[in-house]
């Protein structure tokens, strides 16, 4: 185990940097830039103050200072190694849209995320895995077919999707104004009692919370049922039984076990919901974690924030892989890495 482990971070290395380079060039291939957003608010200013005419009056000079000042006025592969070089010293540059480190940047949204995807990574499991347990033993009975009609139209709905279309109905949009059209905790919030707060972070996490939890609330539910099903069709199953143990037992003792294995893969899906999984969602809800930071970076050009995290998000994703493969020899202990 340890030589797999070993081997698979020496792996990892190679890889991020494959990773870094596609994403690097394809940032610097994007329309516009900083260069591009000062050059505009330079224009702006001189348009406001002077006139029409006034909005092209940045010189050549100009235009190359502030190239230098981003470092433009270099090549795109020295950029890069230099990039490159200050990740390795765990510098991952200045942020230009807010003028602060990236590392900052990153961990001011960090804990937002962290809690969105972990909460509602740990309510799928908990729901899930019963849930599909329970289709399984009942499979195509009454209970069976109305609970798959609820989660099929609840999975072909997209998460920002479902976001909007909850704003609309339960927050005042149109229809009733239950919950709070966005953020995490209300302006007043410091202000209220322990159970008032209480009451409100559950009141403003109650909608992205299900939007975050749809989509992988459906696959994980059909997944633990059709692994239920083919564990309950094996011939140990008839042995159990055969030596005494009631359907009850065989189940929990011997099925439910090998039943969870393909459910351990997707133990890795918590590491990428803190980035991509939650990036319009957060949108949508206008929650300030990794997903709306991201979106604006893209929107703003900021190179060093995007470049941030699509490392970590890489990094993180990778481990999580690292993690699932080494949780499989703790489910089926037939599993071995060498």
């Amino acid at each position: 185990m340890k030589a797999y482990i070993i081997r698979r971070l020496l792996l990892m290395i190679p890889t991020i940097l494959g990773i870094t380079i596609v994403c690097f060039a394809l940032v610097q291939l994007i329309p516009g830039g900083p260069v591009e957003e000062m050059i505009a608010k330079v224009q702006s200013a001189a348009a406001a103050h002077g006139g029409v005419s006034a909005s092209k009056s940045i010189s050549p000079e100009q235009i190359a200072q502030i190239q230098s000042y981003f470092g433009f006025d270099k090549p795109a592969w020295q950029r890069y190694l230099d990039w490159l070089w200050n990740v390795i010293h765990l510098d991952l540059g200045t942020s230009y849209t807010y003028g602060l480190p990236v590392w900052d940047v990153i961990s001011s949204r960090f804990p937002i995320s962290l809690a969105f995807g972990l909460t509602s990574f740990l309510l799928s499991y908990l729901v899930c895995i019963p849930l599909g347990l329970a289709k399984a033993v009942k499979n195509r009975s009454l209970f069976d077919k109305v609970s798959s009609a609820v989660i099929f139209s609840g999975y072909v709905m997209p998460g920002y999707a479902l976001g909007i279309l909850l704003i609309i109905f339960l927050s005042g949009g149109s229809f009733l104004d239950i919950f709070p059209l966005g953020g995490i905790v209300s302006e007043d919030f410091e202000d209220l009692t322990f159970t008032g707060k209480i009451g409100d972070v559950l009141m403003h996490w109650t909608l992205p919370m299900v939007c975050y939890m749809i989509s992988e609330f459906a696959f994980l539910t059909f997944l633990m049922k059709n692994s239920v099903l083919e564990e309950l069709g094996r011939d140990y199953m008839r042995t159990a039984m055969a030596k005494g143990l009631s359907f009850r037992q065989a189940l929990v003792r011997h099925a439910l076990r090998n039943a969870l294995i393909p459910i351990v893969t997707r133990l890795s899906e918590v590491f990428t919901l803190l980035f991509a999984g939650a990036l319009l969602i957060e949108k949508v809800f206008d929650i300030d974690g990794m997903g709306l930071l991201y979106y604006n970076s893209m929107v703003n050009r900021d190179y060093n924030v995007v470049m941030g995290v699509i490392l970590l998000s890489s990094v993180l994703t990778m481990f999580g892989r690292l993690f699932s493969d080494i949780l499989y020899t703790f489910v089926d202990p037939r599993i071995r890495f060498n």
